[in-house]
């Protein structure tokens, strides 16, 4: 266990942060799978700015990989433009 003032602090402001990227993260993954189940178009295309948005937040703030993320764009706007 930390003996150290600063590293109880640490700890504390880890599990907090670990916390809020496993939301954000986990609220990310269900918006990206709702929008692959889609079958229509229409609600597709109105669906894939919102889940894009997301994506481009998580990697501007470390959550995700900025590749990934890019990764995921192309492949989500390929499902969109077959339907």
């Amino acid at each position: 266990m930390a003996n150290h003032k600063s590293s109880k602090k640490r700890i504390r402001q880890t599990v907090t942060k670990r916390a809020h990227n496993r939301l954000y993260h986990k609220t990310a993954r269900n918006a990206v799978k709702a929008l692959r189940n889609t079958t229509e178009k229409s609600a597709a295309e109105i669906l894939l700015p919102k889940v894009s948005s997301m994506l481009d937040k998580l990697s501007k703030h470390g959550i995700i990989h900025k590749n990934k993320a890019a990764n995921l764009k192309s492949s989500l706007a390929l499902h969109v433009n077959s339907l």
